[in-house]
């Protein structure tokens, strides 16, 4: 270690290490993060998985009943009246 730019070759490969390490460990962290988050996002989920099931249950198809609604179009224009044939 008596030569100059051994030394400063050893210390830039030391810090070096030495943020390759952190780095690493950013990642790690972010990591366990991540997965500890999509853990508790499960559990919530899991419990209203039950509810919505119930609330799905209770109507048919994708339809609401509200009487006063009356029959409603998918595009929301307005309804075509179909021609039909006269009778003879």
């Amino acid at each position: 270690m008596s030569d100059p730019s051994t030394y400063w070759l050893t210390v830039t490969n030391v810090l070096l290490g030495v943020v390759t390490l952190l780095c690493c460990a950013a990642v790690a962290f972010g990591v366990a993060q991540e997965m500890v988050a999509r853990r508790k996002k499960r559990a919530a989920m899991s419990r209203m998985d039950g509810e919505v099931a119930n609330l799905i249950a209770g109507f048919d198809s994708h339809a609401f009943h509200v009487p006063s609604l009356g029959m409603t179009m998918a595009d929301g224009g307005e309804p075509v009246k179909t021609e039909q044939p006269e009778k003879r």
